[in-house]
């Protein structure tokens, strides 16, 4: 007897294997890696901004750390790929 849902092809079906830009197929991961660095980028700036920055040691180790925490977490939580 064959049931009438298939797990494994509904989860298939729900992971995103590459996104289609202009034409150009790209994986999930770039995708999340480019929205991490432009977060980061953004979180710089008011930092900048704001005169904190001058509170990290070495703020470019600061700008890395965030580019790999903002891709982590768009990685896993919004694209999930």
């Amino acid at each position: 007897m064959k049931p009438d849902f298939d797990y494994q092809k509904n989860i298939m079906n729900q992971m995103p294997h590459e996104f289609a830009i202009g034409g150009t197929y790209m994986p999930p991961m770039l995708i999340a890696a480019l929205l991490g660095f432009a977060a980061a980028l953004a979180t710089a700036n008011l930092l900048n901004r704001y005169r904190l920055s001058r509170y990290f040691s070495y703020p470019p180790v600061v700008l890395m750390s965030l580019i790999v925490i903002y891709t982590v977490f768009f990685g896993t939580f919004v694209i999930k790929g």
